[in-house]
């Protein structure tokens, strides 16, 4: 199959990041089917998706004009089937459970077109986890997504068994959806900023679990030296603290450690209530105008608590 040849896009499940996929593969004129196990989930993912394109619109991203033909591109639908017997290639976004992926994909293989590609989202799982389960192990590779609305950077990974060809198709795909492809020679847990970035949130969450400081000024400690825009505990929010509790979960078992364990107790006091981040509108900072947006948040005095 050449780059060409793709047409439609079936994003396998409707989330934050399956949301974002999706969205950013129809304005960039490919047919996207949203698929997810509940209507009620992808009637809000296309809730959520007009909300991310009025954001787009309003930060001249694109136009509006371009925003009604794109929704116009997008289907739901809560039967698999549906959705995979035209699909040309597949976005996987589901939890971060290398069985459930694996089962997932086992039951696209028998769906799906022969020529269908497969590309998982997996923020720190590697495809060879899972590349003999899904059925089509040479045409599996990881096509990893940050925020599209503050970055063009997408993670190509293939595994021992992905074809040189379809990492050469998925990175053209990236590329033809307006992103900027970085290419991995070989597996590595994390890709290359999430290899970064998961040990900045394992450091942070540490501090914090361990009573060192409050998260705001862990955020303020990191924003201050770096002049970033964000801390690690504003970039939790963004990411979902669920999300964030499920990946420390995973390397705490599989690395037997006790601090990560620790913790995720410290994470699921925010889950546990619901405070999720930015999607839920409170997490560690309460949205949309969270503390470390605001003029004064690095100024000497200021409350620096979060409550759990």
């Amino acid at each position: 199959m050449n780059i060409e040849d793709i047409k439609t896009v079936m994003i396998v499940g409707a989330g934050t990041m399956g949301q974002q996929i999706g969205a950013q593969s129809a304005l960039f004129n490919y047919e996207v089917v949203l698929y997810d196990i509940d209507q009620t989930l992808l009637d809000k993912a296309l809730e959520r998706i007009k909300i991310l394109f009025g954001y787009l619109v309003k930060t001249g991203q694109t136009t509006t004009e371009s925003v009604k033909a794109a929704l116009d591109r997008i289907s739901t639908t809560s039967d698999m089937g549906q959705g995979a017997k035209k699909a040309d290639i597949i976005s996987e976004s589901v939890p971060e459970d290398p069985q459930l992926k694996g089962s997932v994909f086992a039951r696209l293989n028998e769906l799906c077109p022969a020529h269908t590609i497969f590309t998982t989202n997996t923020s720190t799982l590697l495809p060879s986890q899972f590349a003999q389960a899904c059925g089509r192990p040479k045409k599996l590779v990881a096509l990893h997504f940050h925020d599209v609305r503050v970055t063009r950077i997408v993670d190509v990974m293939g595994h021992a068994g992905s074809s040189a060809e379809s990492v050469e198709l998925v990175t053209r795909f990236a590329e033809r959806i307006g992103q900027i492809p970085i290419v991995l020679k070989k597996e590595n847990p994390g890709y290359v900023f999430n290899t970064m970035l998961s040990n900045l949130f394992n450091t942070a969450q540490t501090l914090a679990a361990n009573g060192i400081t409050d998260p705001t000024e862990i955020d303020r400690a990191w924003m201050g030296v770096t002049r970033m825009n964000m801390g690690p505990f504003g970039l939790m929010d963004s990411v979902g603290i669920d999300t964030v509790c499920k990946v420390t979960a995973y390397w705490a078992e599989k690395n037997d450690d006790d601090q990560m364990r620790k913790n995720i107790q410290y994470l699921k006091k925010y889950v546990e209530k619901g405070d999720l981040g930015q999607k839920t509108g409170r997490g560690f900072y309460t949205y949309p105008k969270p503390a470390y947006s605001l003029p004064d948040f690095l100024e000497p005095g200021r409350d620096s608590k979060v409550e759990p």
